[in-house]
């Protein structure tokens, strides 16, 4: 096994179970109503109540819905030059559906209701060369 020497940092730390991009996501339950949410977030949408607690999200789920965005972001997200189309979907992780990038940028590869499970990609490279790493979900299964 091969240790990468390359820098890397997540894109918000706040987006992972101890800021750590290898870690699972981090969300949010309410003691209240139940209600999950993600990102982690101090209020309830559903009830209002202020006290949310940290909750470690599930790292596999189901592909809920998907598209490919076949078109360069505009700013300010940082878009790699040339432009590769990238998928889009929604994952089912039980108490919450998550908007997140997909590993597949091939419509005709992926289907509702596929397995997904939670990996992390290069969102981008700082200017010092560090890699700029967010979550992504990848399909399991027979696809592998």
């Amino acid at each position: 096994m091969t240790v990468s020497s390359v820098a890397r940092r997540p894109i918000d730390p706040d987006l992972f179970v101890g800021g750590d991009p290898d870690a699972a996501l981090r969300g949010a339950r309410c003691p209240t109503c139940g209600t999950v949410t993600f990102p982690f977030q101090n209020g309830c949408p559903r009830c209002g109540a202020t006290a949310m607690a940290s909750v470690e999200l599930p790292r596999e789920g189901t592909l809920w819905s998907y598209t490919v965005q076949s078109f360069a972001p505009k700013r300010p997200f940082v878009c790699v030059e040339p432009f590769e189309p990238f998928g889009v979907g929604y994952i089912d992780l039980g108490d919450v559906i998550v908007e997140s990038r997909l590993t597949v940028a091939d419509a005709g590869a992926m289907r509702i209701d596929m397995p997904m499970r939670l990996t992390h990609i290069v969102n981008h490279v700082d200017d010092d060369s560090t890699e700029v790493v967010t979550f992504a979900f990848e399909p399991i299964g027979e696809e592998e």
